[in-house]
């Protein structure tokens, strides 16, 4: 199709006529057009769209907001999902600090006006580094699964080895992103999980150490809320073997569970969101990787530190990189990793919170997430046909097993919903094995009145539905 239009579009730049024309005489075309002959015209449509009439701004905005109120979210429903992106409070404070001009409006957190952003982050690395007690922590990755699968590539620039061991009860979509972004440098193999308990084989982790693997990765608490209280086994079979051994955690856990360094992690790695961010339907996700301050760990970090220096102004300091020249930006296509766009903001809001808690305060929620998510577990263990699928301690999640109900729990997730309730995550796609069982999240927001409205729920679904 020729293209003919003479006005400019009030939303896209270079639009006004004069301008493309000047644009496109300035590299020999005479058409816009041409810029698409490289394209094979079997995937070019070739008649017009059927769009409906343009809307005006304000037609426009009742069409969007008609779309949005068929949303039904946390603060309508009540909420028990979880599986990576939980339902926690969040202080006022951490909104109002991470929207503030200086923060928000510079892309990839980068400075158009830099007042304080470095010592903010600084302060963010420092708090988390506090808390996972280590010594340095990265500008935050996209998420939880992509700093599980840094650490893993450090791990292998490290050893010189291209195996990486992982437990089966890692969340089969973080698996598979750790795996696209892995190959083809690491491989990635499983370690089988005990039926019972849902923690680690360790005699099958044995029986696949070799001087082949690079890294051991687990979690604690993992994503069945299982908390692994073999860390300190597992590191030591990694160590033995020459490998590193690298823990995800979820660090609002650490006020009342041990933090991996005490356990043997050489790295950690986990997810910022609990942290001060709201569930936001792919935004507000971040991730953390800490480390020793060793020169072999530092250097292969792909993201950016930041540090403080004495300035010539005595009492005076500066923030800014520490060890630039190890990063893609300076290296560009040589670099270990290819690191573009942060998620700087959430390191920022992360900082804000952990500021605001303090040691007592991510103790005193660690605490609440414990009780209120097992008396959550015993009042659904209690339901005829419904039972736990795993023994043992958790943290915040439980595995929920309602195979002796006669329903699916997508007919129970339904039933929940007329109810007003989102029930638990569906694991019969990713543990088929298992059948029917569901991941429960209990947070620090839920009342008792929560929880008992939830069991009362369940226990009226399953009590009229025969048994097979």
């Amino acid at each position: 199709m020729a293209d003919n239009r003479t006005y400019a579009h009030p939303y896209i730049p270079n639009t006004v006529p004069e301008v493309r024309d000047a644009m496109l005489k300035e590299i020999g075309l005479t058409s816009i057009d041409q810029l698409h002959d490289a394209i094979p015209d079997n995937l070019k449509l070739d008649r017009e769209m059927n769009l409906p009439p343009a809307m005006n701004e304000y037609e426009l905005r009742r069409h969007i907001e008609g779309l949005l109120a068929k949303n039904k979210h946390g603060a309508d429903y009540l909420n028990f999902l979880g599986a990576g992106c939980w339902q926690h409070f969040i202080p006022a404070v951490c909104d109002e600090i991470n929207q503030r001009s200086e923060f928000v409006t510079a892309y990839a957190g980068e400075p158009y006006e830099d007042h304080g952003r470095f010592q903010a982050l600084f302060e963010y690395q420092s708090l988390v580094a506090e808390l996972v007690d280590m010594d340095v922590v990265n500008v935050p990755t996209f998420d939880w699964a992509q700093a599980a699968s840094t650490a893993i590539r450090m791990a292998g620039r490290i050893t010189g080895r291209k195996t990486a061991l992982l437990p089966r009860s890692v969340d089969p979509d973080k698996a598979a992103i750790i795996h696209n972004y892995c190959t083809p440098v690491m491989e990635i193999e499983y370690v089988e999980i005990d039926t019972v308990t849902g923690k680690m084989d360790l005699s099958d982790l044995q029986s696949k150490l070799g001087d082949h693997v690079a890294a051991v990765y687990f979690e604690n608490p993992g994503y069945l809320g299982i908390i692994e209280d073999q860390g300190a086994e597992i590191s030591k079979l990694a160590h033995d073997a020459g490998a590193i051994s690298i823990v995800g955690v979820d660090p609002i856990s650490l006020g009342v569970l041990e933090p991996p360094a005490r356990y043997g992690a050489d790295i950690i790695c986990g997810d910022l969101q609990p942290l001060g961010m709201h569930m936001n339907y792919g935004g507000g996700q971040a991730g953390f990787i800490a480390t020793r301050d060793e020169e072999k760990y530092v250097m292969e970090y792909p993201s950016r530190l930041f540090g403080i220096v004495p300035t010539e102004a005595q009492g005076e300091y500066g923030f800014g990189d520490v060890a630039y020249e190890r990063t893609s930006f300076a290296l560009r296509e040589k670099g270990k990793e290819s690191v573009g766009t942060q998620t700087a903001l959430w390191g920022i809001t992360a900082g804000v919170y952990l500021s605001l808690l303090g040691p007592g305060g991510m103790q005193e929620v660690g605490a609440t997430i414990i009780e209120k998510s097992h008396y959550a577990a015993k009042l659904l263990a209690d339901i005829p046909g419904v039972s736990l699928r795993f023994e043992g301690a958790f943290f915040k999640e439980f595995v929920v097993d309602f195979n002796d109900t006669g329903l699916t729990v997508a007919q129970i997730n339904r039933r929940l919903m007329d109810e007003g309730i989102f029930g638990g995550k569906d694991l019969s796609a990713g543990y088929p094995q298992w059948g029917q069982c569901a991941l429960y999240c209990v947070t620090e927001i839920h009342t008792q009145a929560d929880l008992e409205r939830l069991a009362s729920a369940l226990r009226a679904i399953a009590a009229y539905q025969p048994r097979s």
